[in-house]
């Protein structure tokens, strides 16, 4: 019996999903602590549980997709299917859209070239 889809895609439920996001967030605030950090210097500039989780359903897209960075418009496209896919990540996602966190080093925020 064929398939289109010889591989589907394994969804995570979004308490698992965050579950993780807030271990890998833990520790992250772990280590930099240990490193001597300062936490009224950094927790601010860390993502939260729901923009973490966000980062990793990117990730996991853009490795699907081959490793290839995505453009603008592709950016936002797989971040919008995240908010439809995931609709408690909505928040998450728009703040990560619009360039209100650009200030932080891990920003994914992907503007288009400037021709």
């Amino acid at each position: 019996m064929a398939t289109h889809d010889e591989n589907p895609r394994r969804r995570a439920s979004l308490e698992l999903l965050r579950a993780e996001a807030a271990d890998e967030l833990s520790v992250l605030v772990h280590e930099r602590l240990r490193a001597g950090e300062d936490p009224w210097e950094f927790m601010e500039d860390l993502p939260t549980v729901d923009e973490l989780v966000v980062f990793t359903l990117r990730a996991e897209n853009i490795t699907a997709d081959g490793g290839s960075r995505p453009n603008a418009a592709r950016h936002y496209r797989v971040l919008r299917q995240i908010a439809l896919d995931y609709p408690p990540l909505t928040r998450a996602v728009w703040r990560l859209l619009g360039d209100a966190n650009t200030h932080r080093r891990w920003d994914a925020v992907v503007r288009a070239d400037a021709s």
